[in-house]
């Protein structure tokens, strides 16, 4: 007869106890060859052991994969590094110094393939206030760039600034990136990319890169400031 006072004794009380005696099997050897699971890969039953094997396998597979997927991303940075790279020196390599921004967009555009770029500046030295690239930004677009605190990436609704496109009808997203001379100042300029793909510059995309690529266009095109 069943004491009522001793509670009854469930299956965390048994895996407990199996998971605090390792020799049980020891010296049942024979309950473990008799213990019979069902596969994950089909109604048949297996042994123990051979489910276990089956579980090492699978995470065996999981770390394979996710050694892959290590390697793919690192083989990625470092393409990205390359070509980040490869601007740069393009930008360190141009000696008039109203080129940059002209540089700096073409050598985006080749290095990144990114199909339309454009870049606006305001508020330059009176030596390159001539420059097309020192046009064409209204009140609204500069008072716009400086109230973004990171890049804009999204559709394109068409804004002013997408029109500074040599093709801004074929641009189905967007990325608009100011450019500050220091942390907190108001923009000096902006950065357009865009994209027949609406899914080049999604809106919950991340834009630590772009904020990076920002930087260094700020930092290049400062020279153009009085």
């Amino acid at each position: 007869m069943t004491d009522p006072t001793i509670p009854p004794i469930t299956e965390d009380d048994i895996a407990n106890y199996l998971a605090n005696t390792p020799d049980f099997f020891e010296r049942h050897a024979g309950v473990l060859a008799a213990v019979q699971l069902s596969s994950p890969h089909g109604q048949r039953a297996v042994s123990l052991q051979e489910r276990q094997a089956e579980m090492l396998r699978e995470k065996i597979k999981g770390l394979e994969l996710r050694s892959a997927e290590m390697i793919r991303h690192g083989q990625e940075n470092s393409a990205i590094a390359d070509r980040l790279h490869r601007w740069t020196r393009e930008l360190l390599m141009t000696r008039d110094t109203q080129d940059l921004p002209l540089v700096a967009a073409r050598e985006m555009a080749a290095q990144f393939n990114v199909p339309q770029v454009a870049i606006k500046l305001w508020g330059v030295a009176d030596d390159f206030s001539g420059q097309s690239y020192a046009q064409g930004a209204s009140d609204d677009v500069q008072a716009f760039a400086s109230s973004l605190p990171r890049p804009y990436c999204g559709a394109n609704p068409g804004l002013e600034a997408a029109g500074w496109l040599v093709d801004p009808g074929a641009v189905a997203s967007l990325a608009l990136i100011p450019l500050r001379a220091g942390e907190g100042q108001d923009a000096f300029g902006l950065l357009v990319l865009g994209s027949p793909d609406p899914q080049r510059f999604a809106a919950d995309m991340g834009t630590e890169f772009l904020e990076r690529m920002g930087d260094l266009t700020s930092a290049a095109l400062s020279r153009l400031r009085p």
